[in-house]
């Protein structure tokens, strides 16, 4: 199979889908891989590394997506890209469609196979590929609501920590799956008075068993949402439901009640993001005032850390990728049920549920288009 990984053109993405390891990896199995040129630079991985690995350097894109019968990347293809996308070709990537009509259709027009990341499931029912990006945005999202809690930043002027003397900065973190959990064990360890709130009390058991009276839980019902948010310093809005549009528990009213120069990071903004007042953002203008309130909405917050992030899921995405090369997409689909849940298109088809009622479009199962 020809495996084609291109240059991510989402502003300020630097992250690759492939690494020279990755390539080479490939390249073992038998497979041919192409890399636009300069594709891994910002992931401090020069062309020179994948030549080394055995790939092909293509010039640009267009080549890169004419050549290959699948492309890895991280990001979901961007308007320039849909036109590039060939029929029955395999897009191998994040592709968060629920939030996301254009792309949705995009990529049903084309009668591609669209396989997200975010989707696949392994055998106990965690999410392994949208895993080490939600440990990284969960530990990010305090770093960055630390910052733009500072007064030149437009926030409060609060130190997470406090100092003697003076309290410690309240953080509510809104979710406590894997973004929630991270985000709790940092702002635990920069000495925050940290509150979680979750619909699952095994998690809250979980965070409590670990970090005892170091922290609050809270079932996230609309009342405790209520009156937690008007405490807040910091919010990080963690919420996901995997392949879905996330619920939007924090109203506009809310940001009303809200202390003027709190901060708000919502991490799931990537599937249309857990606040009515967030709208996407980028690294270079990664805030917003509403009501007084900062919020830093960035959809792609790994990016931030590229080197990092680019290494952590290349770790979690290879194998199935392996997989899908070895095996062609049917075979590997068909001997791995997790891996076909995170079937999202097939040649025309929405096969993911949570897809196809986000858009209201026709739902077929990811397992009848392979029968």
């Amino acid at each position: 199979m020809k495996v084609g990984t291109v240059t991510e053109i989402k502003k300020h993405e630097y992250r690759v889908g492939l690494t020279p390891k990755g390539a080479e990896a490939f390249v073992k199995h038998g497979h041919q891989v192409l890399v636009q040129k300069g594709a891994g630079e910002g992931s401090a991985y020069p062309d020179d590394l994948y030549k080394a690995a055995g790939a092909k350097i293509v010039d640009r894109a267009e080549d890169v997506f004419g050549e290959s019968d699948m492309i890895v990347k991280v990001k979901e293809p961007l308007e320039p890209e849909y036109k590039l996308i060939r029929e029955s070709q395999i897009l191998y990537t994040y592709l968060h469609l629920a939030p996301d009509r254009p792309l949705t259709e995009a990529l049903l027009k084309s009668k591609c196979i669209g396989i997200g990341f975010e989707t696949i499931k392994d055998r106990k029912g965690g999410l392994p590929c949208l895993k080490p990006m939600s440990q990284i945005a969960g530990r990010l999202a305090i770093q960055e609501g630390a910052k733009y809690l500072e007064k030149p930043f437009g926030g409060r002027g609060v130190l997470l920590s406090g100092v003697p003397g003076v309290p410690h900065a309240e953080v509510v973190v809104l979710g406590a799956g894997t973004v929630g959990a991270n985000a709790v064990k940092i702002a635990v360890g920069f000495g925050a008075h940290v509150t979680a709130l979750d619909i699952d009390l095994d998690k809250l058991e979980y965070l409590e068993d670990i970090y005892g009276n170091a922290i609050t839980t809270l079932y996230s019902s609309p009342q405790n949402i209520d009156g937690i948010l008007p405490t807040a310093d910091l919010v990080i809005g963690a919420v996901l439901i995997p392949g879905s549009s996330a619920p939007k528990l924090i109203k506009k009213t809310h940001l009303k009640t809200m202390k003027k120069g709190s901060v708000i990071v919502d991490v799931a903004i990537d599937q249309g993001g857990c606040s009515e007042a967030s709208r996407v953002t980028f690294h270079d203008d990664p805030v917003f005032v509403q009501d007084g309130v900062v919020n830093y909405c960035v959809g792609n917050m790994p990016g931030a850390v590229s080197n990092t992030s680019t290494n952590a899921l290349a770790n979690a995405t290879l194998n199935y990728g392996l997989s899908i090369a070895d095996l062609g997409v049917a075979g590997a689909l068909r001997k791995d049920k997790g891996l076909l849940e995170g079937l999202n298109t097939f040649k025309g088809s929405v096969t993911y549920e949570g897809v196809a009622q986000a858009h209201n479009l026709p739902y077929v199962p990811a397992a009848n288009v392979l029968a």
